[in-house]
């Protein structure tokens, strides 16, 4: 199994009420694997596909499937990691917080340039 990327410290399954077509919209929208992952983080793949199958709005169990844990799975309390960092990012209240603390911002032409503008008004 791949590192972790979510912990997970309270989590809720609740039931949602299965709406094929919007589940069907989202799919594209989402990083397969990603999902996959962190569906087995949080120990809730069930019988979800590792790889996103071909047709899948015409297969009601696939989209079911990805229903459950799309909609159904709830971290109230956890963190996300950042696969190619490690970094943390905590999850409170079902929330994630994914902003970085000052120290934290690394080093990029963007933050070089920053630097620069506030050098030059001093």
């Amino acid at each position: 199994m791949a590192d972790p990327t979510v912990t997970v410290n309270e989590m809720k399954i609740r039931e949602v009420d299965f709406n094929p077509e919007f589940i069907s919209r989202m799919i594209p929208r989402i990083e397969w694997k990603a999902l996959y992952e962190a569906a087995l983080s949080l120990d809730v793949v069930g019988n979800l596909s590792p790889e996103l199958i071909t047709d899948y709005e015409k297969d009601e169990d696939f989209l079911k499937e990805a229903h459950r844990v799309l909609m159904e799975v709830e971290v109230i309390k956890g963190f996300l990691i950042c696969p190619e960092s490690g970094r943390k990012f905590p999850i409170e209240n079902g929330i994630p917080n994914m902003l970085l603390n000052e120290g934290e911002v690394g080093d990029g032409p963007a933050q070089s340039e920053a630097l620069q503008e506030d050098d030059s008004m001093q």
